[in-house]
């Protein structure tokens, strides 16, 4: 379930970036999402390797345990690109609200 969620951030993010015209540093979040993707898929190959069969019958809970951690990772990768908008200032919007104070 964290690779699902992730995949399915990343896919969005990567849509948004292509379609989008603005600098607001979507590729940024793009890269977050691939790649927390990418690791997720690692855990789901080596953890298959480990159980077998069994990895297609989880648990109710162990699902949305997972599913809450992949929210978790799509809430801390959003958080690390607002800072990283907010360090680039792309716009100049922080900037220019810093020097009217």
């Amino acid at each position: 379930m964290t690779l699902l969620t992730t995949v399915f951030a990343a896919v969005i993010a990567t849509v948004l970036w292509y379609r989008g015209k603005t600098d607001m540093k979507l590729g940024v979040l793009c890269w977050l999402f691939w790649g927390a993707s990418l690791m997720w898929l690692f855990d789901a190959i080596t953890e298959y390797i480990e159980l077998g069969a069994e990895f297609f019958t989880p648990a109710l809970e162990d699902l949305v345990n997972d599913f809450y951690l992949g929210l978790s990772v799509v809430a801390l990768g959003l958080v690390i690109w607002l800072v990283v908008l907010l360090v680039k200032d792309p716009q100049g919007k922080v900037r220019a609200a810093l020097k009217r104070k």
